[in-house]
């Protein structure tokens, strides 16, 4: 028989047929790809799934058997309907068929087999409509086996409307039988520690198991497998970068005359992360390091004293931000913070899409010729008419919001500048490890003197209606006091279903939830025009489509003071600073993540004032969306609603579509609940590549790392 690797192309293994319909279902193209697609549970033969727990609109597989079949002409139109009722020992459902009078031979009282299908409800009772079915081998080689395969687990796949799990089942026992060797990458010293098995057995067992106790231990190697591998590649790719040369930054008189002309004492943290980026950029390899804080801790602070470092022997940086509102603002503070005397010589310079012709060319210019030693802007400064004299530095904010390819496009424009990434959404340390392993992690968690509380509360609407026009009372008071507010809204314009295209995040799953009002930020502007306790308050929106010298004009005129109330999509969400704001009301709260509401709640309470936030939501007590909003509530620790939007969300949407595959496509490993099994990983990691760098005594490691961590993976590492 053909031997094939892991590496072969699906068709050659399989056909071309069956390896088209698995790509488009799955994206499977290798053999690696399909047998890494592991089963999501198992089944016993004659266990039966229970009916009742089948969740309506949605694919599933089940084990039952045939209770009674039905067959009779239809009234309204030609043909029969053939009604076959399954059960599971206590619930029933049934299984339709139109005009398919043969699948009476087989659908006969008593049989058992796997049901695979889309579960509808018609007439009050839940059916399959056409499933794809197998059921157990003929009676009499079943009563012939029966003894032989009752104790035999049955895998169940993750399967969709067109390939069923045990379609994908024949295919990967066909794959199994003709897989030649199969790279080994654990090292024999870490199976042993563990109790591991090899990589050929994990793979047999945990997709033919003999035994259900076979299980637990393919998972367990699979999973440090798993951890392993992207622990050596993060490991390696930080060792790279370290081989690199950089130019040294060496600390002079702009960062001392800086710090003499500051107001207030850093904080020790702020000391502390500063010292380590002191340290970094006088080093002899390209610093790379990330910057976590909580809202408000003086991450800016920190980067612009990196920027003033860079700058003492004409190096210049580059400070990209996710909008053109945020960038703006971090011109306008970065200029206030260097004050008079700094300001004119290090000339801060905005670069976004949206500026002027004239003014554009004329920051490019400034770019280009050295001039401008801070430049800061949006995607613009990707663009190939963007160039510097010398790029030293490279600062990322909120980098969840751009992808590798963004980020390395800004780093080529440099001769291996250093980069720093500012980070306000906290980072689980597991996550940390296994996404920006290759990165230098730093945190900020003390906090600035002078910031004021925040209270948080919720507005249940589905249990107390009456509340949302106490929302608008309470923000009335507050601008009676001389105070600002913002109110926060999910969408423009809630009746066209406009989409603001700021927004970093999905709506909330509110699958299986009671259809809800959509406030955006058309209809709230409506709503408080017409408010009689807003007739004397002056109110703006704003949003991402906004054009861009509106946008900061508004901007600026709260700022001032001269807008008592902003009514604002997500666009506010980060580096937005208006001391004078004490209240947030965000409607429709179950709409945005835990990290989201975290990071907008942080836009009050930023000067002397107490801060108040308010999650308008009408999501139902004990929902998904409504844990959220109640989480958020419930603590001002970005640390800890890190950890709990992890629980909440599952690692897939907290490592993000912006990672590199290799990196958000974990298949058995969990982030939180493997986190020991990550960090034993990466201390094997270390072990092996501090004896062997080059992996020359670890062959089956360097061909793991080749199939799991490609050439698209290394590339998006690399850029990382």
């Amino acid at each position: 028989m053909t031997s094939f690797s892991l590496d072969t192309r699906l068709g050659g293994a399989i056909g071309g047929k069956t390896a088209a319909a698995l790509e488009r279902a799955f994206g499977m193209t290798t053999v690696g790809d399909l047998l890494v697609h592991y089963p999501r549970r198992y089944a016993r033969r004659g266990e039966l799934t229970p009916i009742s727990t089948l969740p309506i609109g949605e694919p599933v597989t089940i084990v039952a058997e045939v209770r009674r079949v039905n067959e009779r002409r239809m009234k309204n139109r030609n043909g029969s309907l053939l009604e076959v009722v399954i059960s599971d020992g206590n619930g029933e459902m049934s299984l339709t068929f139109f005009n398919q009078s043969w699948r009476v031979r087989d659908l006969r009282p008593g049989r058992q087999g796997i049901f695979a299908g889309k579960v509808g409800v018609y007439r009050g009772a839940q059916q399959l409509t056409h499933p794809d079915y197998e059921l157990f081998e003929d009676e009499d080689a079943a009563r012939l086996k029966a003894a032989e395969n009752v104790h035999l687990p049955i895998p169940i796949y993750p399967a969709t409307s067109t390939v069923a799990s045990w379609q994908l089942q024949k295919t990967v026992e066909l794959v199994l039988d003709g897989l030649g060797e199969i790279p080994e990458p654990l090292p024999p010293e870490v199976r042993a520690r563990h109790d591991l098995l090899d990589a050929r057995t994990a793979l047999e067992r945990i997709h033919r198991p003999q035994h259900f106790e076979e299980i637990d231990q393919a998972r367990a190697t699979l999973r440090m497998q798993e951890a392993f591998v992207l622990q050596v590649a993060l490991l390696q790719q930080r060792a790279f970068v370290r081989a690199m040369s950089a130019t040294r930054r060496i600390p002079g008189t702009l960062l001392e005359r800086f710090d003499a002309a500051l107001p207030f004492p850093l904080t020790p943290d702020q000391v502390d992360v500063g010292d380590q980026i002191r340290r970094d950029l006088q080093g002899d390899w390209p610093m790379n390091r990330l910057v976590q804080g909580e809202v408000g801790s003086g991450k800016t602070l920190v980067a612009l004293r990196a920027m003033l470092q860079v700058a003492q022997d004409g190096g210049q940086s580059a400070l990209i931000a996710p909008t053109e509102v945020l960038a703006a603002q971090h011109v306008r503070s970065i200029d206030r913070m260097l004050g008079p005397q700094l300001a004119p010589e290090l000339m801060p310079t905005l670069l976004t899409g949206q500026l002027p012709a004239a003014e554009r060319r004329k920051a490019a210019l400034r770019a280009a010729s050295g001039q401008a030693r801070i430049v800061v802007g949006t995607h613009a400064l990707l663009s190939e008419s963007t160039t510097f004299a010398d790029l030293g530095l490279v600062v990322v904010d909120e980098q969840h919001r751009f992808g590798v390819e963004q980020r390395e496009s800004l780093r080529a424009k440099g001769s291996a500048p250093h980069a720093l990434v500012l980070t306000a959404t906290p980072i689980p340390r597991t996550v940390a490890m296994t996404v920006f392993g290759d990165l230098d992690v730093s945190t900020i968690r003390t906090m600035p003197a002078g910031r004021a509380a925040i209270e948080t509360f919720v507005a249940p609407l589905a249990e107390k209606p009456g509340w949302f026009g106490r929302v608008w009372e309470r923000i009335a008071e507050e601008v009676a006091q001389g105070r600002q507010a913002f109110v926060v809204c999910a969408a423009i314009d809630a009746e066209a279903l406009t989409k603001d295209d700021t927004a970093d995040e999905p709506a909330g799953d509110t699958a299986g939830e009671a259809p809800r009002t959509r406030w955006g930020v058309v209809q709230v502007a409506d709503l408080l025009s017409r408010h009689p306790s807003f007739s004397d308050i002056r109110v703006q929106i704003l949003h991402g489509k906004m054009p861009s010298d509106e946008k900061d004009a508004v901007m600026q005129a709260f700022a001032r003071g001269d807008v008592d109330v902003l009514v604002a999509t997500t666009v506010v969400e980060v580096g937005v600073d208006v001391p004078n704001a004490s209240t947030m009301a965000i409607l429709e709260a179950d709409r945005f993540g835990v990290s989201q509401l975290h990071q907008l709640r942080g836009r009050v309470g930023r000067g002397g004032l107490p801060g108040l936030c308010l999650l308008v939501t009408e999501a139902p007590q004990g929902s998904p969306a409504r844990d959220r909003v109640d989480a958020v509530a419930s603590t001002l620790d970005g640390f800890a609603l890190a950890e709990v939007d992890l629980e909440l969300r599952g690692e897939g949407d907290v490592l993000g579509d912006a990672q590199s595959g290799a990196r958000s496509s974990l298949r058995l490993l969990r982030v939180v609940k493997d986190a020991d099994i990550i960090a034993e990983a990466r201390i094997a990691a270390e072990h092996v590549l501090a004896d062997d760098p080059a992996l020359d005594r670890h062959p089956g490691l360097a061909a793991a790392l080749e199939h799991s961590v490609g050439m698209a993976e290394r590339a998006a590492l690399a850029k990382n």
